[in-house]
């Protein structure tokens, strides 16, 4: 096995995570986000190179593809001979049909962890729960109470959550119950939407994840054809600003795709970063990527061609 990156506390949950984590979205397949199909064998096969590598932390979903993401992991760690003890799995409650009660909330927990053959679940996220009622989410019965009693219970270790629209998960993380904060798409080289979110993390002692740090793939792509940035049409001054900040790149010998996952894993806000990885040649990739060597001097000259906040993901 490939020496571990050195882990890091997340939070004071007690639980490590390495400065990368593996992303589970594209195992389960899901080629109208990711263009292209990925099969059973393929995406158990990253799973098993990932637990060679210096990559210790995994996250996945429920909901990812059905459920398909968690049951691949659960069979490439079956496979590999049990999980490395060093290895975090991290997953998250969904919701299916619209339904996101605090039964919904139990069964999405027994599933991940018969999926994944993993109990107790050290740490599940409460996930995109901005897309449901607030106050039915957070009722009594609700899925938040639900998460809550799930490690009262000990079917799980730590509680966190996931999701976008950071006004609405300020609200959940007024809640005080929350241990680990995932935030995707708001704290990136284009967006710093999440700015405040993360300050009010900070003040509750909290473990904070970035994730879709490429901005849903508009940051990796080298063609320039993509034009949607967190899964909605970015704005000229973003497109032009991703050009401009792609040429400052080539010129410093890198691609934008690098300069974008380092500009997160350098924040020591962050204990990890989530990259979504399903070919097993990425890992290297990922991991060179993770430890770009670049002078302030590069950093600078990106920051200056950040957009307005009045186009960012949550501007106001």
């Amino acid at each position: 096995m490939t020496a571990s990156t050195s882990l890091r506390p997340l939070g004071v949950t007690g639980l490590s995570v390495s400065p990368v984590t593996l992303g589970g979205a594209p195992l389960g397949s899901m080629p109208e986000n990711f263009g292209h199909e990925v099969a059973e064998a393929d995406g158990i096969a990253i799973v098993q190179e990932v637990l060679r590598s210096g990559i210790r932390t995994i996250d996945t979903s429920n909901g990812y593809s059905d459920g398909r993401s968690e049951e691949r992991i659960g069979k490439a760690i079956a496979a590999s001979g049990g999980l490395p003890d060093d290895v975090l799995v991290i997953t998250k409650t969904d919701q299916r049909d619209g339904d996101y009660s605090g039964e919904r909330v139990r069964r999405s927990i027994a599933e991940s962890s018969e999926r994944l053959g993993i109990a107790p679940l050290p740490l599940v996220h409460l996930h995109d729960p901005e897309f449901h009622d607030f106050e039915a989410m957070t009722a009594p019965g609700g899925a938040v109470d639900a998460l809550v009693r799930a490690k009262e219970r000990g079917e799980v270790g730590h509680i966190g959550l996931a999701g976008g629209d950071v006004r609405v998960m300020r609200r959940y993380l007024d809640l005080g119950v929350f241990e680990v904060l995932l935030v995707h798409n708001r704290w990136t080289l284009v967006d710093r939407s999440a700015g405040p979110l993360l300050d009010r993390a900070a003040e509750l002692g909290m473990g904070v994840v970035n994730a879709a740090v490429l901005g849903g793939g508009i940051l990796a792509d080298e063609s320039g054809r993509k034009t949607d940035y967190g899964y909605r049409p970015a704005s000229a001054e973003t497109l032009d600003a991703i050009a401009r900040m792609r040429e400052v790149c080539r010129r410093w010998d890198t691609t934008l795709a690098a300069a974008a996952l380092r500009f997160s894993t350098r924040d020591d806000r962050f204990a990890s970063t989530i990259v979504g990885i399903s070919r097993p040649e990425r890992i290297p990739q990922t991991l060179d990527a993770a430890a770009l060597d670049r002078p302030q001097e590069f950093w600078d000259e990106l920051e200056r061609l950040l957009p307005s906040p009045a186009t960012w993901l949550d501007a106001d």
